[in-house]
């Protein structure tokens, strides 16, 4: 499972109530660019090209938990599956989650996994955002 890194801009934007990251809508969306921990907003990430099965600005996740327990909060999201349909996906090589919900800033940036090298999906192959079903893809203390 690939690490998650989370950008610097998103502490600040939870102490400033930017996210409810138990109810707005958090998206995964496909880059072959690295971003940079200084990265704040969606537009500051390239996004790979839409099409066979790609969705410019990536999928939606469904958040499964948003809870707390002896103060720390655990952000807890089902895998996303990208399936390659009537052509390829990528190259790509990093997965960028951000929220979609927030106006201001606009569409901000959470965290992104890193995958190591560059991934090609040919016609009916799929990609899958693996998330820690039982320590979350984030966590706060």
């Amino acid at each position: 499972m690939a690490a998650f890194n989370k950008f610097n801009q998103f502490v600040a934007d939870v102490a400033n109530k930017v996210h409810n990251l138990g109810a707005d809508t958090l998206k995964v969306m496909l880059t072959n660019t690295a971003p940079a921990a200084t990265n704040a907003i969606k537009t500051d990430i390239t996004d790979i090209t839409a099409g066979n099965g790609y969705t410019a600005g990536g999928s939606a996740l469904t958040t499964t938990s948003s809870t707390q327990t002896s103060g720390t909060y655990k952000l807890i999201v089902q895998d996303l599956v990208f399936t390659a349909s009537g052509g390829s996906i990528g190259p790509f090589r990093y997965a960028v989650m951000y929220n979609d919900t927030p106006t201001s800033p606009a569409k901000p940036l959470v965290g992104w996994w890193d995958y190591g090298s560059a991934i090609t999906l040919n016609t009916g192959e799929t990609f899958t955002v693996d998330s820690d079903q039982t320590n979350g893809v984030l966590q706060l203390a």
